[in-house]
């Protein structure tokens, strides 16, 4: 269909200002995760409220859950709603819109023909093209209320001279106008219908699909700015939260108690432990290496939030102000278990085959290609999975010392490797210890002073992951960074009650 240079100029304003996606790349595909509030979990408390409260709680909760979601996850985006085609729903569904259509096709067979159900698609239509139209789009606008003035289309039917097929090509013409350029083949395709009920039908249908591409840019577009104000409204709107119930922190305290006396108490001090190898382990700020000396408030935070990555899914006692974070929270700490593993396979494996194999970028790829693919299954089948990737990793080292002409290994070292790697199931393992943490002395790095400058001590153990751990970080980072920016004051509160009186007046908790 071409488009005139008016035209044209109307479709570039349109995508630029009237919230359609850009820039223009055919066959684009959306793969990042949408979001449902039903993923989110709730807690329950004794207090009693009544149902209007409780109404709209859950109502101020589900806003501030997708401002959050917008805010934290950058692959945030609406999709449409698609019921499984064998459901209950989806039969359903699929039932009714059939019999709507089969009767708008009998009115339209009718003698004389039946315009009801037309008028009222048409009325639809109208409202959603308008709805795609900026304020200061008049031409437009009048130009479609002229076009299906619902008052004329009545007349005309009355008459008997509705044209449905012309009103629908304008309709089309209208729709590449303002559509998304991924909408151009869909409808390219609706071009060729001759049917006039299909190709309302598919007109609705992408129409639909203009809708939620509006949101989507929408959202894009308004992002930075909610950025900019999503603390301070998060802070609002968790404080009238908690002003209707005091109890709220509750679970935060004993958080944050705990993470205070793991400070004290787990600190590695010693110079032989695994987390001596990366240099900033000497640098934690206000005692962060040294047990004779109170906590940080910042320290005993960050502790808190490391640990959640070892927090049980089963534990109803979430704390409250990373509630909305939980599922999210429990997928890093699956990815950091992964990631765990791995390393452990891999410092096994290179200990046995030796630096030369483990050269090659290619082998070392293909070595971790298929142990992520064996051990996705790993927590709920450790030994099984263990077994099998033991077989398979010996396999490769063999074939990669053969490949490179260096002596393979010996049937007693084929064993120990073999028995080693199995051993890695269990939690006591020491290799599969020392790189749990040096990973998580990596994040508390991050934690402390950045990702670029953690990245420059990077711990040597962990070469062999550092792209997937260093993306691990990435996430881990800005999601607790934005927690610090919403409820550091609320921490710094309660972390005066926690921490010794000597350090009562450092209590800023204020990301770095």
């Amino acid at each position: 269909m071409p488009k005139t240079e008016e035209t044209v100029l109307q479709s570039d304003a349109s995508v630029a200002e009237n919230g359609a996606p850009e820039p223009k790349t055919p066959g684009q595909s959306q793969k990042s995760k949408s979001f449902c509030l039903d993923d989110q979990s709730s807690e329950s408390r004794p207090d009693v409220f009544s149902v209007t409260d409780l109404i709209e709680t859950v109502n101020e909760v589900s806003k501030l859950s997708i401002l959050h979601e917008i805010v934290v996850n950058e692959d945030f985006y609406v999709e449409e709603t698609i019921l499984p085609p064998n459901s209950v729903e989806g039969r359903f569904a699929e039932a009714m819109y059939n019999a709507f259509w089969n009767h708008l096709k009998e009115q339209l067979l009718s003698t004389p023909p039946d315009f009801t159900c037309a008028l009222e698609l048409l009325k639809d239509v109208k409202e959603t093209l308008l709805s795609l139209l900026l304020p200061w789009q008049y031409r437009l606008r009048n130009e479609i209320e002229a076009a299906l003035d619902t008052d004329l289309l009545k007349q005309e039917a009355e008459h008997g001279a509705l044209d449905v097929p012309h009103l629908s090509n304008y309709i089309l013409n209208l729709m590449a106008i303002l559509c998304a350029p991924v909408r151009d083949e869909a409808i390219q395709k609706l071009e060729t219908i001759r049917d006039p009920v299909q190709l309302l039908r598919g007109i609705f249908r992408v129409l639909g699909l203009m809708k939620t591409d509006m949101v989507n840019y929408t959202i894009q577009s308004f992002r930075p700015y909610l950025q900019e104000h999503s603390i301070q409204y998060e802070q609002v709107k968790f404080q009238e939260l908690l002003d209707k119930q005091p109890s709220l922190l509750d679970y935060t305290t004993k958080w944050l108690t705990k993470a205070a006396t793991d400070i004290t108490t787990l600190c590695p001090s010693s110079p032989d432990s695994p987390s001596s190898s990366c240099s900033m382990a000497c640098s934690l700020p206000n005692g962060a290496g040294n047990n004779s000396e109170p906590p940080s408030p910042t320290v005993v935070l960050y502790q808190g939030y490391l640990n959640f990555l070892l927090w049980d899914p089963e534990n109803e006692e979430f704390l409250e102000t990373l509630l909305m974070d939980r599922i999210r929270l429990q997928e890093l700490a699956v990815q950091l278990h992964q990631l765990t593993v791995l390393a452990s396979v891999l410092l096994v494996a290179r200990s046995f085959s030796g630096e030369i194999l483990f050269s090659s970028p290619e082998y070392v790829d293909r070595l971790k290609c298929i142990t992520k693919a064996l051990t996705e299954e790993f927590i709920s089948r450790p030994e099984e999975t263990m077994l099998s990737v033991s077989e398979q990793v010996s396999q490769e080292v063999h074939q990669g010392l053969k490949d490179m002409g260096l002596t393979t290994l010996s049937s007693e070292n084929t064993a120990s490797l073999l028995g080693q790697l199995q051993n890695i199931t269990k939690k006591e393992n020491c290799i599969r210890s020392i790189v749990d943490q040096w990973i998580r002395l990596f994040l508390k790095c991050c934690l402390l002073h950045g990702m670029q400058e953690s990245l420059l001590h990077f711990p040597g153990g962990l070469i062999l992951i550092e792209k997937e751990l260093a993306e691990l970080g990435w996430k881990f980072l800005n999601l607790m960074h934005h927690n610090q920016q919403v409820f550091g004051p609320y921490y710094a509160e309660i972390l005066k009650n926690i921490i010794h009186p000597a350090q009562a007046q450092e209590t800023d908790v204020e990301p770095n």
